[in-house]
């Protein structure tokens, strides 16, 4: 008899599941689901306008979504033959609840108040918390800033909190929880609160050898904070490939398995992309390439990288130190591009043709050569992660004359996130972690081989591809598999998993020369940029900001 194990994917847009079989390494089936409220970064559901740089969800699509995608993946086979879930999920999201789990925004007294619903990662209005919270780190001294590379970012759990107290102190008053999403889901699934350790270090300052900062740190931060952890959060913390649990009687009925299969505490979808493209050693960058990029590295020891989002011991896989890096915005600035800047004749050229607009500006920009165009951009429509970790700045276009095609500008934009991956790539081997080698996966992947090339020739370095088009999803099903066990049929560790379950490519991205020689010296006027506005000699993107939000909060 098979044995099968569900992965769900909780990614920006939509959800996605699927059934891996576990004897033949087979992706038997998948299916994904929209979110029915979507990213609400204009408007609650009530219609209230949100502030700029918010980026909101509804709790309740998490559970909606698995109404669908669990029983659309386990049509024809037998639900006794599952045996295990696992979930990963983007990350920092977090939402505040009651001691029983239910979401604030579920709760009539405060559905209309923006601080109830779940702040998604790419929620930047913490920025200031962020700031003011790396500024007292610093002044005391504490050792946590050399693992996140120097910075918090405003991405995480500890700024967006704050943001709460700072902005609407009944709603942090009332929530018993504070809550990262995978998390919650991994409570709505099992009835128990067992909060990973992999979302705790990498986005809420804890680690494997010291714990939380004290709370002295958080009183210094406001002391209305000093005891966040024990009040909010939790310091019992589970390793990832742990059992959560089991499947509860109407989790069960709601998605048709089977009650009591086990669940593995949650996880992130970069972090579990990294086993399911086969990598459990150092010197290998495994890229999760979609609305944003996550840049994993593992190594056998810890070192402090500037501008990194944090270095965790166990953080990916056991036994090794895993690091993240990333981009806020990769596929979201190409998507920005095609809703507001290309012109009805492309758009009607691609219907004509019945083809994706992108794949025409691809067909179009794979024309050009490396720096034909003439122009240059950086990559910052979403700010920067890393290595500047700083959300407040914002995209540049250089260069661009009466005679700039659309096509143009959306081949710089494509140089630009590739720019941004090589600065990632450089830091990381300056300092000490090997990057040899980049595997990829995600949509862009799956979508853009121009893309791809040009992220070789940018980086000088091959890059494999996963086969899979559902990778964090295969290994959420990978780290479900382990969690129920050898006995039951699943596996012993993720590394027993990892060589059995991945599969790549065949075909390979490689550098040529010539291309990689004049992308050389594009980088290198990148890099004058980056740094020119990035930090410090040139701070007019903060003040053009600064007057934008005068605006927003004269309303």
């Amino acid at each position: 008899m098979a044995k099968y194990t569900i992965g769900i994917d909780y990614g920006t847009e939509s959800a996605r599941a699927l059934l891996l079989n576990l004897d033949t390494a087979e992706e038997v089936a998948t299916a994904a689901m929209n979110y029915p409220h979507g990213v609400m970064d204009e408007r609650l559901p009530n219609g209230m306008a949100i502030p700029p740089d918010w980026a909101l969800q509804h709790p309740d699509d998490y559970i909606e979504v698995l109404k669908h995608i669990i029983p659309e993946v386990i049509k024809g086979i037998d639900k006794e033959e599952v045996i295990g879930i696992g979930i990963d999920f983007t990350s920092c999201t977090i939402l505040p609840t009651k001691k029983n789990g239910t979401p604030l925004c579920d709760i009539d007294a405060y559905k209309n108040n923006p601080h109830a619903y779940v702040k998604l990662w790419k929620h930047h209005a913490a920025q200031d918390e962020a700031n003011r919270l790396n500024e007292i780190a610093r002044q005391r001294g504490e050792s946590f800033l050399e693992r996140y590379g120097g910075k918090i970012s405003s991405e995480w759990v500890i700024p967006k909190v704050w943001q709460i107290l700072n902005e609407a102190p009944e709603i942090y008053e009332a929530a018993d929880r504070i809550m990262e999403a995978t998390d919650w889901v991994i409570m709505m699934l099992t009835g128990n609160e067992k909060r990973n350790s992999c979302t705790a270090g990498y986005k809420a300052i804890w680690s494997k050898k010291e714990g939380y900062p004290s709370n002295e740190f958080f009183a210094a931060l406001d002391p209305r904070l000093e005891h966040i952890v024990d009040e909010k959060l939790s310091r019992e913390l589970y390793p990832v490939g742990t059992k959560a649990g089991g499947l509860t009687q109407a989790m069960a009925q709601m998605t048709g398995l089977k009650p009591g299969i086990a669940v593995a505490v949650g996880n992130v979808d970069a972090h579990v992309s990294v086993p399911a493209m086969g990598v459990t050693s150092p010197g290998k960058m495994v890229m999760i390439m979609g609305t944003s990029i996550c840049h994993m590295v593992l190594s056998e020891q810890e070192i402090h990288v500037p501008g990194i989002c944090g270095v965790v011991e166990d953080g990916i896989i056991p036994g090794l130190f895993g690091y993240e890096a990333g981009q806020s915005a990769v596929g979201d600035i190409f998507a920005w591009f095609v809703e507001n800047c290309v012109p009805a004749d492309y758009q009607e050229e691609a219907k004509t043709r019945n083809i994706n607009i992108h794949t025409l500006l691809t067909e179009k920009a794979s024309k050009l050569k490396p720096g034909q165009s003439g122009l240059l951009a950086i990559d910052w429509w979403n700010g920067n992660r890393s290595i500047l970790v700083d959300a407040d700045l914002s995209g540049v276009i250089l260069g661009m004359t009466l005679l700039t095609k659309p096509e143009e500008i959306y081949r710089a934009l494509i140089e630009a996130t590739a720019y941004g991956t090589r600065t990632i790539i450089d830091d990381f081997n300056e300092h000490g972690v090997s990057v040899e080698e980049l595997y990829a996966c995600g949509g862009l992947p799956e979508k853009n081989k121009m893309l791809m090339q040009i992220y070789s020739d940018v980086s000088g370095l091959p890059i494999k591809v996963a086969k899979s088009s559902q990778t964090p999803a295969l290994g959420a099903a990978m780290f479900g598999a382990v969690a129920a066990g050898k006995e039951q049929g699943g596996f012993e560790s993720i590394f027993e998993a990892a060589r059995k379950i991945p599969k790549l490519k065949d075909e390979e991205y490689k550098p040529i020369a010539a291309n990689a020689a004049i992308y050389e010296r594009l980088y290198q006027e990148y890099k004058t940029l980056h740094d020119y506005f990035g930090r410090g000699a040139n701070d007019v993107m903060k003040r053009l900001k600064a007057i934008k939000k005068s605006y927003s909060d004269e309303r």
